[in-house]
């Protein structure tokens, strides 16, 4: 639901932490096109970019360098530019009286920051208002954990799951507008049968697959496929849900796609299946067996929506409790900056 459709229209002041990031862009993009009831916009980066300018509402903004002073009389403040910054700043912009919508790790784990996908447990939020006394942050999950669950969840309440084998094909635009650049460069660079010059990457992008660039665990897991996990739990409030991960980078340069196979508590038929996930919000069913036609990273580039298809029968499973999909979804959208505002939506009811 947009701030159009809540009826509540009272101007607030909004403050985007991280603004010339990529998804910093996408935020300003979501808040215009969804309406959001902006009165006072500041856009706040580092020295570096202060001055520049960036379109909203139809005219230019200025970038202000970000101070411990730029919260005052903030009422919603989006957070984007990394876990170090919002570490620092975000605590400094709730004892300002603002809410704060953080997109990095920091908080995600803080059993006083609630971790919310609002399809999924907007419940998590109960007691939080704007302009309440030291102000609130809320966490907004990893990509990769908002994607899965948009999909997962709605089979989850008509069946119960028990375990999760997940594997991710994740996008350039995870590791920011750099390193979609750097995919573009390589790119033009080896069909010209030049030399790919890794720089973000400490391996060749381009024409490649590796595992996913977060930190490598003791136990041979990077941390995204533990934040797939750990999230998952803390979203849920069950960390009885066997879940394992494997995440890696693929070539694409926007939107994550994953392969899910999960054990149903359960059976529940694929048409039942389909059905439930056609009524899902914010899902969008694509399941043309006899044209092989199902979700890409290109159908879900640029769209709110996440996309599942390649719904079937896991037959390995006895008892018609096993289940495969295959999902897409933007993750500057839905897994960043859609399901950011989307938390802050939740606040004008």
């Amino acid at each position: 639901m947009n701030a159009a459709a809540t009826g509540t229209r009272k101007p607030l002041t909004v403050a985007v932490v991280g603004a010339t990031g990529a998804v910093g862009h996408e935020f300003l993009a979501v808040l215009e096109q969804r309406n959001f009831p902006i009165g006072t916009l500041k856009l706040l980066a580092s020295k570096r970019s202060a001055g520049q300018k960036l379109r909203f509402g139809g005219r230019e903004q200025v970038i202000e360098e970000m101070t411990e002073q730029s919260f005052a009389g903030v009422d919603v403040a989006f957070f984007s530019a990394g876990g170090p910054i919002s570490k620092s700043h975000g605590p400094i912009a709730a004892a300002a009286g603002a809410v704060v919508v953080d997109n990095s790790s920091a908080f995600r784990m803080d059993p006083k920051c609630p971790l919310v996908v609002p399809e999924v447990n907007p419940e998590a939020m109960a007691g939080i208002r704007l302009g309440q006394p030291g102000g609130a942050i809320i966490a907004n999950p990893n990509c990769s954990t908002i994607i899965m669950l948009m999909a997962v969840n709605p089979i989850r309440q008509a069946a119960g799951v028990s375990r999760i084998v997940v594997s991710t094909y994740q996008a350039a635009s995870g590791a920011g507008a750099a390193a979609m650049e750097e995919l573009r460069s390589q790119t033009v660079d080896v069909l010209a049968g030049k030399p790919a010059q890794p720089k973000i990457f400490p391996q060749q992008y381009a024409f490649n697959i590796f595992s996913h660039n977060s930190a490598m665990q003791p136990d041979g897991y990077n941390q995204e496929e533990v934040k797939m996990v750990k999230e998952s739990h803390r979203i849920w409030g069950d960390s009885a849900v066997g879940i394992t991960a494997t995440c890696v980078r693929v070539p694409v340069m926007r939107a994550h796609a994953e392969s899910v196979n999960l054990t149903l508590k359960k059976p529940l038929g694929e048409a039942e299946a389909l059905e439930v996930l056609k009524r899902a919000p914010g899902v969008t069913v694509i399941d043309d067996r006899g044209n092989n036609r199902f979700p890409t990273p290109l159908d879900a580039s640029h769209k709110d929506d996440v996309l599942v298809g390649r719904v079937r029968t896991d037959h390995s499973q006895p008892g018609g409790v096993g289940l495969n999909l295959f999902v897409c979804g933007d993750q500057l959208r839905k897994g960043a900056a859609l399901n950011a505002v989307q938390i802050a939506e939740l606040l004008l009811r």
